[in-house]
């Protein structure tokens, strides 16, 4: 039977917990916040973090894994130099930032990324650039639908 290799686009079905059981993504649990359709990605291609493409490796379709996947094989440790605290009068006109909203922030030489309102005050708020996994270790039940 076919293994999923390097250069092989799979269709996966997955759920991601914490390691506290908490689930935090799911392609078969629409209530979760997943689609319900099965993720595809191109093995080697970067598109998905790198224990999870190592993971699937080597699977045959209608086989069923579960992976943990150490913090430097998931979003990385984090970084205090990604947190910064901003005045209010830098936040786009006339929002009224709120715990967990999400901005689009657009550095000087144009990339672009996405924070987070971690805390704030009158005059301050703090805005977290890190990912929201990034520091934790991850459990993904991993599915192998197809091999395309």
């Amino acid at each position: 039977m076919a293994q999923a290799k390097q250069g092989d686009t799979v269709k996966v079905h997955y759920t991601g917990k914490l390691t506290t059981g908490e689930i935090f993504d799911s392609s078969e649990d629409c209530d979760c916040g997943g689609d319900c359709q099965p993720l595809e990605f191109t093995v080697g291609e970067g598109e998905v973090i790198p224990g999870f493409e190592q993971a699937v490796v080597g699977m045959s379709p209608g086989d069923k894994k579960t992976v943990t996947i150490p913090v430097d094989q998931a979003y990385g440790e984090r970084l205090d130099e990604l947190v910064a605290e901003v005045e209010r009068e830098y936040l786009p006109a006339g929002s009224e930032p709120q715990l967990g909203q999400q901005y689009e922030v657009t550095q000087d030489d144009g990339q672009v990324f996405n924070v987070m309102v971690t805390a704030m005050d009158d005059t301050t708020v703090t805005l977290d650039a890190n990912h929201p996994l990034a520091g934790k270790e991850l459990v993904f039940e991993i599915s192998l639908v197809e091999i395309a």
